[in-house]
Formats: structure tokens, C-alpha cells, sequence
């Protein structure tokens, strides 16, 4: 008898369990990779475009080579030492990254900076010298075009700024 009461409770409430229904209807949707940049008008050139789809982006690591300019990294490294006017702070220290999408023309758009401590804790620096370090990125027009089966390819690209003292010190990658 208790059998039967246990398997009359089970057919009861099991259903009652499995709702199908969603609790969340407002799903958010997932980029399709972490750090992938989204086009936002409110920040970015409105001109600037990708020619294959923002599903279609290349992450700086799956172009096999490693990051590329299309001229020497001492062109890019040169620039920044002539164009980068230094904020001098003992508290600016750390890193500042600068992400971003290079279109299969060969033009940049979409900055987007991460800034952190040397122990990669996010800090915020003084706004003049990130403005500054974006300004001249964005000026650089040099971005090689890469080719994927003789197809020009949208991909990412970053530079690495080491700030000490207000001072860029290395510039990776």
C-alpha cells in the first residue's frame, strides 16, 4: 500500500516539476566571442565599416602570423615617441590596452581600451593620457590588409601601452 501512495505522490508532483515555460523573456544575446566590439554610434565613426559582417571579424590569434602593421613596428614605435606628449604622475602606472577592428581596406575603427596595474587590477588613468594614446592610434593608417583564400579579411588588433610615471615605456605587441 505505501508503494502505491508513494507512486500516486510521484505521478502527481513530477509534472508539476517540469515546467517548459522560460522565466526570462527578455534574453539578452551573447556576443559571439569575449572582446568582440560592437559598432556603437554614440563613440565610434559612423563611417567606418566592416566589409564581411561583424560575425566574420578575425581574432588577432587566428591569423597565424601574429599581429601585423604594414610597415616596421619601429614606424609605429616612432610615432608614438614624437606624437606622445608624457603626463608625468609617480601614480600613473600600469598598462593600457587598446583594442580594435581593422577592416579589410586596411582602416581602423571601433577603439575600445582595457586599463589595469601592473598586477592586471583595473585602474583607471588620467584621461589625457588615454586620449592621447587613442587619438594617435587612430591616426596610424598603415593597417596591413590580410587575406584569408585570397579574400581580404576584417580582424582585430591591440597595442599594449607599459605606462610608468606618466611615460610610455614599451609598446607591445
Amino acid at each position: 500500500m505505501k508503494k502505491v501512495v508513494i507512486i500516486i505522490i510521484a505521478l502527481i508532483f513530477i509534472p508539476l516539476g517540469c515546467k517548459t515555460e522560460s522565466k526570462f523573456e527578455n534574453k539578452k544575446e551573447y556576443l559571439r566571442w569575449v572582446g568582440d566590439i560592437e559598432q556603437n554610434n554614440e563613440i565610434d565613426n559612423s563611417n567606418f565599416k566592416v566589409c564581411n559582417g561583424d560575425e566574420k571579424i578575425f581574432q588577432y590569434f587566428n591569423l597565424g602570423e601574429g599581429p601585423r602593421y604594414n610597415k616596421e613596428k619601429t614606424t609605429i614605435l616612432e610615432t608614438f615617441k614624437v606624437k606622445y606628449k608624457p603626463i608625468k604622475s609617480k601614480i600613473q602606472n600600469g598598462l593600457i590596452r587598446i583594442r580594435f577592428v581593422v577592416n579589410c581596406e586596411g582602416k581602423a575603427g571601433r577603439f575600445r581600451t582595457l586599463q589595469s596595474d601592473y598586477d592586471y587590477k583595473e585602474i583607471e588613468f588620467d584621461k589625457r593620457i588615454v586620449s592621447q594614446l587613442i587619438e594617435i592610434t587612430k591616426e596610424i593608417d598603415n593597417w596591413e590588409i590580410l587575406f584569408r583564400d585570397e579574400m581580404p579579411v576584417d580582424y582585430y588588433f591591440y597595442l599594449i601601452f607599459k605606462i610608468s610615471d606618466g611615460r610610455i615605456t614599451e609598446i607591445l605587441p
